[in-house]
């Protein structure tokens, strides 16, 4: 009998979940670990979500009803305080910081320019193979939209984003086991596609290089 290996392949090593979620307060609320937080955000997205798409609310409507109840709320809430001599509704100062704007100017900048990067990709660097990933992702976002409303979309996206990171955080061995030999088999038919089609498209002469 052959003798075994002394030194066996180190298993493949466990990641962290919450800090592949970024480890504050985003990951502990994907994990449940605020759990009223995430409780709240659920019981919310289900509750609009009935309330547009099963029982036929107006979203504009809705929107104006419930701004106006607040609105007359508070007068009224700050003219029976002046009358009564009562303390004033205690609200916030509603307001946004310079800095929250930028660093929200700052992400939508970056996506932007990876959009118009890709854009600029294809349409002047004639990127086939990035052509057609672009215009099969975008086949394929069509085709799931035909099926659903995009209020739906935002619901599913909601409850997705609360239960599959706890559900690959408990279940994460047996998940990678299976990604791992899906990633073989669509890595595998990837290549054959590439080496029957997209090696035989003929590619463009680049004419942006410096003459020697």
């Amino acid at each position: 009998m052959g003798e075994s290996d002394p030194h066996p392949p180190p298993p493949p090593r466990r990641i962290s979940v919450h800090q592949a979620l970024g480890g504050g307060a985003v990951a502990d609320f994907l994990l449940w670990k605020r759990w009223c937080g995430a409780t709240v955000v659920l019981v919310s997205a289900s509750s609009f979500w009935f309330l547009f798409e099963r029982a036929g609310y107006n979203l504009l409507s809705f929107v104006s009803n419930v701004v106006l109840l607040l609105v007359v709320i508070l007068f009224l809430w700050a003219k029976s305080a002046s009358i009564l001599n009562r303390p004033l509704p205690p609200l916030p100062d509603m307001e946004i910081s310079e800095e929250t704007v930028v660093k929200a100017a700052d992400v939508i900048r970056v996506w932007i320019n990876y959009v118009l990067s890709v854009a600029r990709e294809i349409a002047v660097g004639r990127n086939v193979k990035l052509f057609l990933k672009v215009a099969f992702g975008l086949w394929v976002a069509s085709y799931i939209g035909s099926f659903f409303s995009f209020l739906t979309l935002v619901y599913i996206g909601v409850v997705l984003s609360l239960s599959v990171p706890v559900l690959y955080n408990k279940y994460q061995d047996h998940i990678d086991d299976k990604l791992r030999i899906t990633h073989r088999v669509v890595l595998t038919q990837y290549k054959k596609i590439d080496d029957t089609i997209l090696r035989k498209i003929p590619m463009p002469i680049n004419m942006g290089k410096k003459s020697q």
